[in-house]
């Protein structure tokens, strides 16, 4: 009885926590589901490609976060791409599954270098198990009632820089906002979901004619919150595997791991652990698992 009291006050320290910091779920793959947060990503790197995500967060713990993505991505001309994203996002008692088209022009600034701006246009539902509010902690106010669950349109923007050593991304993948549920001072109320802001850039070093050293970063930001940065070191060996290791400040540490299984597949995996004692001590990390399909095949970023 015990354990199980202290559970559910971890989860409410957990879930308020993840509300006000992360609204919309994280990738430790970021590299390679940049297409949920970019819409400029779509089609950049000549391929057609079919990619699916999942990731189980704090395996352990019941109704823990659990996010499946589904995107597309397909260039129609040299210049233009497009693409579609699904995302179903779980975060405890609040579920959301987005559907989004992506639009992307390319602008050429030097014989290396290609620049990509982007749009997103679409929507999604947002719903919140208020039967199990209660055991998170606090009240409720009755305005949650009154919490429109039905379809929510959503309008994104980005850009894309793409040089043959590096790459820089910056996005706003949903623009406009809406509502949600918040903690404040032991109750349960109405609040709005932020814009979230991403920032991230990588740079591939060539070591050897066989290898090559892949740093990058992701940095998230949504008004209130502090924040968060991603920061992974990885290496390639023969262009088909990858293996790195990436921690965020959000008190994370993961190892990842990529194999290009044939010249269509490419499989992913990584593990997250938590350097929090409360979280490890109800939890058994989280696993994120990447497969994409590739109809094309080009240089990779």
């Amino acid at each position: 009885m015990k354990f199980f009291k202290n559970t559910l006050k971890i989860v409410a320290i957990l879930f308020f926590g993840t509300l006000y910091a992360q609204q919309d779920p994280n990738y430790t793959l970021y590299r390679y589901t940049m297409n949920v947060i970019n819409p400029a990503y779509a089609g950049a790197d000549g391929n057609t490609s079919l990619t699916s995500n999942i990731r189980s967060q704090w395996i352990g713990l019941r109704d823990a976060p659990e996010s499946q993505s589904f995107f597309y991505a397909q260039p129609v001309s040299d210049k233009i791409g497009v693409g579609l994203t699904i995302v179903n996002d779980q975060v405890f008692v609040e579920r959301q599954t987005s559907f989004n088209i992506d639009f992307s022009y390319k602008l050429q600034v030097s014989e290396t270098a290609n620049l990509f701006l982007g749009l997103k246009a679409g929507g999604g539902t947002y719903n919140v198990d208020r039967d199990n509010l209660g055991t998170l902690g606090g009240g409720s106010d009755p305005a949650l009632s009154n919490i429109d669950t039905g379809f929510r349109p959503n309008f994104g923007a980005g850009a894309y820089l793409l040089h043959d050593k590096y790459y820089v991304s910056l996005s706003v993948p949903r623009i406009l906002s809406s509502e949600r549920i918040d903690e404040s001072d032991g109750r349960v109320t109405q609040a709005t979901q932020e814009a979230h802001i991403y920032l991230s850039g990588g740079y591939n070093f060539r070591i050897s004619d066989n290898t090559e050293f892949r740093p990058s970063t992701l940095l998230r930001y949504v008004g209130g919150s502090p924040i968060s940065l991603d920061a992974t070191a990885a290496f390639r060996f023969f262009n088909k595997f990858e293996i790195g290791a990436a921690y965020r400040t959000d008190q994370a540490i993961s190892g990842l791991l990529m194999i290009n299984m044939a010249e269509w597949v490419d499989f992913g995996y990584a593990y997250e652990s938590s350097t929090r004692d409360d979280i490890n001590g109800v939890s058994n990390g989280t696993h994120e698992i990447l497969l994409r399909f590739n109809f094309k095949k080009s240089a990779s970023n």
